[in-house]
């Protein structure tokens, strides 16, 4: 699998690090060393994934993820977010503004390749005929990538749609947070079952008039997530 790639990190040996083993791999690789200047390179190389370190000199891994999920030009493009931090609260605010995956320093470089490889994956798979699905008021168009609310256009990301289309080709059926890692992360996850609770979360605050009370993606708790079945 080839790709470009563009790093942004400010320590000078994890780039080393990841551009070495990257580029062995067959990725194009590029960086840059300041949050400030993620967003022209972004714009200059227009990269399939970008490797975004979460302390940086200028704007940080935060500010920067919340700016490219506000881009129409970069709302699709997989993030992996990179950082020293550990804590369980980094990676859910990282999740939660929009990037695809997590890795603390110190990691595996091995880990982290096939954490790239998998999101790359999961970012050109094409639909393979899957039909739309109008749901109540909600209409979910795999061949176009497209979700619309009453009309509304809304925009997900690649994986926040692959989790909506799952749950709404099964209307009613509850799925625990296990069963869809398994079907819509597939064999390549890296992420926890609590993560599947960040991008449902996500997605309600996308579709739903009232998030708290959802009328599409219901919990059932101490069970999983449904769709629901006349969602209205």
């Amino acid at each position: 699998m080839t790709g470009k790639i563009l790093i942004v990190e400010d320590e000078h040996d994890v780039i080393r690090l990841l551009r070495h083993n990257l580029e062995k791999e067959g990725y194009r690789v590029t960086y840059v060393t300041d949050g400030r200047m993620a967003l022209p390179a972004l714009r200059r190389e227009t990269p399939d994934l970008v490797i975004l370190d979460l302390m940086l000199p200028g704007v940080d891994g935060l500010d920067l993820c919340r700016q490219m999920r506000r881009d129409e030009d970069f709302r699709r493009t997989p993030i992996l977010m990179l950082s020293g931090r550990g804590e369980e609260t980094d990676r859910v605010v990282g999740l939660e503004l929009g990037a695809d995956d997590y890795v603390s320093k110190p990691f595996g470089i091995r880990e982290l390749i096939a954490r790239v490889r998998a999101l790359l994956r999961r970012q050109q798979e094409l639909p393979g005929g899957r039909v739309a699905l109008l749901r109540g008021e909600i209409r979910i168009d795999p061949s176009t990538h497209t979700v619309t609310v009453a009309d509304r256009p809304i925009e997900l990301s690649a994986l926040e749609f692959r989790l909506l289309y799952h749950l709404a080709s099964y209307p009613g059926i509850v799925f625990s947070r296990d069963q869809l890692l398994d079907r819509v992360w597939g064999n390549d996850r890296m992420v926890t079952p609590r993560s599947v609770d960040v991008y449902i979360r996500r997605i309600r605050e996308k579709i739903e008039r009232l998030p708290a009370q959802p009328a599409f993606v219901q919990t059932v708790h101490g069970v999983g997530y449904r769709f629901a079945v006349n969602a209205d």
